[in-house]
């Protein structure tokens, strides 16, 4: 897992922390971590759309709001804390209703809804996020001129964990404006093309950890996917290569209907090259591989998480 994680660390899409960093001076609410806090994920899209929750698991769904602007999704890991899921969130949730948001919902793991909620809400995979299924903390919050925020906080035995996403409102008003107490995050590195291009390159292959889905969806939002654009970028200047993108699951449900969602995750990354940058049919396929090539064990919530991708592949031989 070790190498695994590295390779997801590396593909990572973290444009948000630098994307905000020069008009930090602009941001309205300043909420602070606790110390040791890493940040381990950070994308924009913009246009977006968040579907923020508004209430528990219910009667087989959960009752959402759908706001549009800019979509901020970030998370970080607190490696040593020992705090629980509600005091990671307590101060990050006081801070926002001193910033005049409203809490629409604020409730924990069984009171949400358990499983069903966390799996009906738009959650990083492992090792990005970690969610234990039992105790985790989630508040949703509404400003009338700040848009919609959104956060939660779990555990595990070593580490505390806290995703964050905002939508609408003023550009750079929450995610850009967090900051630990103690000392700085560590900011991951940025997808670019020349990392995409030695990742292809030397390994044949590369996760695409920034193109998050929702649970059950297949499609990718209207905004901006770094890896893509480097993918794309990639394509350009080397016009002999060929892509191939693979989606991967867990092994939730049966083979076939899990390969029915792979590829169609993996053709969503191929329409985003087509429509976006105009690559070359020839360069660029999908597959589905269902949940036959793990990189985790499926019989834990982080696993399934990280089993849950797409992959470009190169499948050139000169």
């Amino acid at each position: 897992m070790t190498s695994t994680t590295r390779r997801r660390a590396e593909a990572l899409g973290l444009i948000l922390w630098l994307a905000l960093a020069a008009g930090s001076h602009a941001l309205a609410l300043d909420l602070s971590l606790p110390p040791g806090a890493q940040q381990s994920f950070g994308t924009v899209q913009s246009p977006g759309a968040y579907a923020l929750p508004t209430g528990p698991w219910k009667n087989g769904t959960v009752a959402v709001e759908r706001v549009e602007g800019r979509v901020e999704v970030a998370a970080w890991h607190i490696p040593g804390n020992d705090d629980t899921p509600f005091q990671l969130i307590k101060p990050l949730r006081d801070a926002l209703i001193a910033d005049g948001f409203r809490i629409v919902l604020d409730c924990r793991a069984r009171a949400c809804g358990g499983f069903d909620f966390r799996f009906a809400t738009l959650v990083l995979p492992a090792p990005e996020m970690f969610v234990d299924l039992t105790d985790f903390h989630f508040v949703s919050a509404l400003s009338d001129d700040q848009g919609a925020v959104s956060i939660l906080t779990s555990r595990d035995a070593r580490s505390g964990y806290i995703q964050i996403i905002r939508a609408g409102g003023t550009a750079g008003d929450i995610v850009g404006g967090i900051k630990p107490s103690a000392k700085p995050a560590s900011v991951g590195p940025v997808v670019k093309a020349q990392g995409i291009a030695e990742q292809l390159d030397t390994n044949g292959h590369v996760i695409l950890s920034d193109l998050v889905f929702e649970t059950g969806s297949t499609t990718l939002g209207a905004g901006r996917f770094a890896s893509l654009d480097a993918i794309a970028a990639y394509l350009a200047q080397n016009p002999s290569r060929r892509i191939l993108f693979v989606g991967h699951t867990d092994a939730t449900g049966s083979l076939d209907a899990n390969r029915n969602v792979s590829l169609r995750r993996a053709e969503a990354a191929v329409r985003y090259l087509r429509d976006r940058h105009n690559s070359s049919a020839n360069q660029i396929d999908a597959q589905g591989a269902g949940y036959l090539a793990p990189v985790a064990s499926n019989l834990t919530p982080e696993g399934r998480e990280a089993n849950r991708r797409v992959e470009a592949v190169l499948i050139s031989t000169e």
